[in-house]
């Protein structure tokens, strides 16, 4: 008889139904691409999706195996596209996680799960990932956490979390991987025309400049840079727009803004890189010129640490218009 893997689907107040379903469907496909590897004699994975009755206690509201007998090996926390929940009415989903995890269940968070799973008290001192324009608001209110937004999976052993809201096919996958083994995975994606090789959401942030800090002689040099050639933004220029000495502007710019002013022009200066990356069949080094680099390849550099990918890998990625070159 099949050994069952079971893997829980936590349906909290909110939780995106189509990420459920979704990964209910990864692993369906899972389960036919190891059958079709008879000789490996490989586990069955049954899913069960988990939700509160009336009385409030548990109850399980969809079974891929409903005539068998398992126990949870994993239990995942979808993703959430509106506004949460209070705390209050996620803590019992939150305490019984906790019993889960104490039982030996391996846990896992999609996107804004990662809220409900910190909520469970187990990642103090830990690392997890969320969607990156949710990591400020998950770091202040866990802050016994470390957040890693750049990370699409971070795979803590007992704890594996997802980024971004379509993450949930690289947690299935992953998951897949750990409980069927890689080619079962990569069998798995190219039945569904995934891509395993994604690790990173860095790519997909956008750099969204702090502007509510009420420091209005540091807003007044936001606004001047948003405006004009960050090529030519010297230290010495933007303190003269602020109307302070430089080691004043220094270190207000950075207690409003969260960077220094040379950061926070290169932020300025990989948005715009991205834009013409995107849109145009500008070369890599009229770009680099462009947007205040006079050394293509420090421009590269740069960009490749700040995004993710090098300039040509992603036009080749996002680009509307693509022209091969170095």
């Amino acid at each position: 008889m099949k050994t069952l893997l079971e893997i829980g689907i936590l349906l909290y107040p909110g939780a995106q139904l189509a990420a459920a379903h979704g990964l209910s469907d990864l692993f369906a496909v899972a389960n036919r691409m190891a059958a079709g590897r008879a000789d490996a004699n490989l586990p069955v994975l049954r899913v069960r999706h988990w939700t509160t009755g009336e009385d409030g206690g548990f109850r399980c509201a969809l079974d891929s195996h409903p005539e068998a007998d398992s126990r949870p090996t994993v239990v995942v926390v979808p993703p959430c596209l509106g506004t949460l929940p209070p705390a209050e009415v996620l803590q019992p989903f939150a305490n019984w996680l906790n019993l889960q995890h104490a039982a030996g269940v391996t846990l896992g968070s999609v996107c804004a799960g990662a809220f409900v799973l910190a909520q469970t008290g187990l990642l103090a001192g830990r690392a997890l990932t969320t969607h990156w324009s949710l990591a400020k608001d998950l770091g202040e209110r866990f802050p016994e956490v470390k957040v890693d937004a750049d990370k699409l999976v971070l795979d803590d052993g007992d704890i594996i979390t997802a980024g971004g809201v379509m993450a949930w096919t690289d947690l299935g996958l992953a998951l897949v991987d750990r409980l069927l083994g890689p080619t079962i995975a990569a069998d798995t994606a190219r039945f569904l025309a995934l891509d395993l090789t994604r690790h990173s959401q860095q790519y997909f942030r956008r750099f969204t400049p702090q502007l509510n800090h009420g420091d209005e002689a540091v807003l007044k040099v936001q606004h001047w840079l948003q405006r004009q050639d960050i090529r030519n933004a010297s230290l010495s220029d933007m303190a003269a727009r602020a109307g302070l000495g430089e080691r004043t502007f220094l270190r207000r710019f950075q207690q409003a803004t969260g960077m220094r002013p040379t950061e926070y022009c290169q932020q300025l200066r990989a948005a715009k890189a991205r834009e013409l990356l995107e849109l145009t069949n500008r070369t890599v080094d009229q770009i680099a010129w462009e947007v205040g680099y006079q050394d293509p390849a420090a421009f590269r550099k740069v960009f490749n640490k700040m995004v993710g990918l090098s300039p040509t890998d992603y036009r080749r990625r996002f680009g509307r218009r693509s022209k091969a070159e170095g």
